[in-house]
């Protein structure tokens, strides 16, 4: 079988684990650059060509589409999906993730368990939506923060305010929602493949710091699961239409609430936390569900 992981960095360790164990495994993987990628728009040849060359026919890629370039990278991972490879998410599914006001609506549409959250364009009822999530503590999020970035907690209601009317005066879109104490700065990730919770691992901030991110200082541990906190992953991963995902959830005094579902989700933390071989395991499904591209180019390509 013939594989593409779609990524910046060859020396990342996500992508340094995926092409090892796609080879470990009799795979030919090639990692390529999402942005050096361009496209042939054709009706009855439709292809992606890399470095003055047309890329061969891949029977599978995996998409590591860094947030920065989701819209150039999806286009590409579409373009590889016109061309009969088998994509272990599909661009559409990474687009809807990625958009964090959506993916909630989506979440809350199908009744799984989420933080109270409030939206708005105008500042003219700020106190409203403070009021609506619950009152202060809230936390207040950049539509378009990763990895921590762009996350606050305003203990009160005046700092959530001026909080909120500063973003709201550089034209950011953000979201309020409701701080779940109760979760002592820690958040569970689980690692979702084809349907199934393969790992999870709990996540604890540093002192001092609410956001629970292996970037920010957070440390990791391996986590008992809960078959609640397993279904919700599960439903989380499948309303976004993700094959592969890491969901973040908390666990508050009313259950498990979602909030993040990642559709590039990082290998290094939950494969030294949990000891598994998550990269093989995700080898394994594509080996499993994809079916060989049957219009590849004969040869090396």
């Amino acid at each position: 079988m013939r594989i593409a992981i779609l990524s910046r960095n060859p020396k990342l360790y996500s992508t340094r684990r995926l092409q090892e164990a796609g080879t470990e495994k009799g795979c030919q993987v090639d990692v390529i650059d999402t942005m050096h990628c361009y496209m042939d728009i054709t009706s009855n040849k439709p292809s992606v060509r890399y470095k003055g060359k047309p890329l061969p026919k891949y029977d599978a890629v995996i998409p590591r589409i860094g947030a920065s370039v989701t819209f150039y990278g999806t286009s590409v991972v579409r373009q590889f999906e016109m061309t009969g490879t088998f994509s272990i998410n599909e661009s559409v599914a990474i687009s809807r993730s990625r958009d964090k006001l959506r993916s909630l609506q989506l979440l809350s549409r199908k009744g799984i368990g989420m933080p109270r959250t409030g939206f708005a364009n105008h500042p003219d009822k700020i106190d409203d939506l403070i009021k609506n999530v619950g009152g202060a503590p809230v936390v207040i999020k950049l539509l378009e923060g990763t990895q921590g970035i762009g996350v606050v907690l305003a203990e009160t209601a005046k700092t959530a305010e001026a909080i909120i009317e500063a973003f709201m005066g550089l034209n950011a879109s953000i979201l309020v929602q409701e701080y779940i104490k109760e979760a002592g700065g820690s958040d569970i990730r689980c690692f979702v493949v084809g349907g199934k919770v393969i790992a999870a691992m709990k996540r604890q901030a540093a002192p001092g710091e609410f956001r629970s991110n292996l970037h920010r200082g957070g440390t990791a541990s391996l986590v008992r699961l809960s078959p609640l906190e397993r279904k919700t992953a599960v439903d989380a991963a499948k309303t976004m239409g993700l094959n592969m995902a890491g969901v973040d959830l908390l666990r508050s005094n009313s259950g498990p609430v979602v909030m993040e579902v990642n559709s590039s989700p990082g290998l290094e933390g939950i494969e030294k936390a949990t000891g598994k071989n998550v990269a093989g395991l995700i080898i394994d499904y594509i080996i499993k569900n994809a079916k060989p591209n049957n219009t590849r180019t004969r040869g090396k390509g």
